[in-house]
């Protein structure tokens, strides 16, 4: 492909339910420093859309224009004579009213753009997808990838519990607690059945599990395995670590497996503070007081929903 070089910004898609809405803009805040309403995000930092269990879909912006012929007229720039090629205009729920375009409009403005580029146009199996859409009264085009749902897969473990966090929000819990993963260090110690770990692992996050029940320690380390996942899980509560990380990642014990006090609750947050920079908690409980009584500030949070039942995710950070 000659004379084009990326811009440097980005364009995200998102699909997301009512009840996904707000763990959905906590995770945008954590990989773009903002969140918005719209579906869609603008932003310069570069995200392997599969990471996400939310995002549709990317357009690493090539050119922009006011104007749909600006647009055209620039296409003619873009040689793709080693490869085959397939433009497609996005399909978004929830544009402005001027950004929207009809079925019949799109597949036109696909043609003409298509018959712009030189080289061979392949609809089926092409080498190179590229996308185009209307975002805030100007055009992008750009070289198109689609996420990949890699949380679907791990949805069914050999071993489970139901009040485990569903693949959908433990992605998104590892994402918002490690939105770059180079050179950071992770432990979830208190990992239950492994369903943070095998995602953070998926993504290539450098994350080790621990847990003081034996029973969900080996569960964990079969699920980690059966999706052909390497990852360290020991036994032995968090009192015990001696190691420091960069980031802790808390599902707060509740259920029959792993009860937990309040008491219990406040010491597992208070041996977080030595090993640990950062620290996001998961818990069906306001516990506001405990993590700062255990010397933490809250950066950020979200209600994560499904059906009446409501986690709290809270994102914190060592006080000064």
């Amino acid at each position: 492909m000659n004379r084009l070089t990326a811009t440097g910004d980005y364009i995200y898609t998102y699909a997301y339910t009512n009840d996904e809405k707000a763990l959905c803009q906590m995770e945008m805040r954590s990989f773009f420093g903002s969140d918005t309403n719209e579906k869609i995000i603008k932003s310069r930092v570069g995200i392997d859309p599969s990471r996400s269990p939310f995002i549709k879909e990317r357009i690493d912006v090539l050119f922009e224009a006011d104007t749909l012929q600006n647009i055209i007229e620039q296409s003619a720039n873009v040689d793709m004579a080693d490869t085959t090629f397939k433009v497609i205009f996005l399909k978004i729920n929830g544009l402005s009213e001027q950004d929207q375009v009809d079925y019949l409009g799109k597949r036109d403005i696909e043609r003409q753009i298509g018959s712009a580029i030189t080289g061979e146009a392949d609809v089926h199996q092409p080498g190179v997808t590229f996308g185009l859409m209307p975002f805030e009264g100007r055009w992008y085009f750009g070289r198109y990838s689609q996420s990949e749902p890699i949380w679907f897969q791990h949805m069914k473990k050999p071993r489970e519990y139901s009040t485990a966090l569903s693949t959908r929000v433990a992605r998104a819990v590892a994402n918002i607690a490690v939105p770059n993963p180079d050179g950071v260090k992770v432990v979830d110690p208190c990992c239950g059945i492994g369903t943070v770990l095998v995602e953070a692992l998926s993504m290539g996050i450098d994350i080790v599990g621990r847990d003081i029940n034996p029973l969900v320690v080996e569960g964990s380390r079969e699920n980690i395995a059966h999706f052909g996942l390497t990852g360290e899980v020991e036994l032995g509560s968090i009192a015990e670590v001696e190691t420091a990380y960069d980031v802790a990642i808390i599902d707060m014990p509740y259920n029959l497996y792993t009860h937990a006090t309040p008491a219990d609750q406040l010491g597992i947050l208070k041996a977080a503070y030595p090993i640990t920079e950062k620290l996001l908690v998961v818990t069906i409980e306001t516990m506001d007081h405990m993590i700062e009584e255990a010397g933490f500030v809250i950066t950020d949070r979200c209600i994560a929903k499904k059906g009446l039942f409501l986690r709290e995710i809270v994102m914190c950070q060592k006080a000064i």
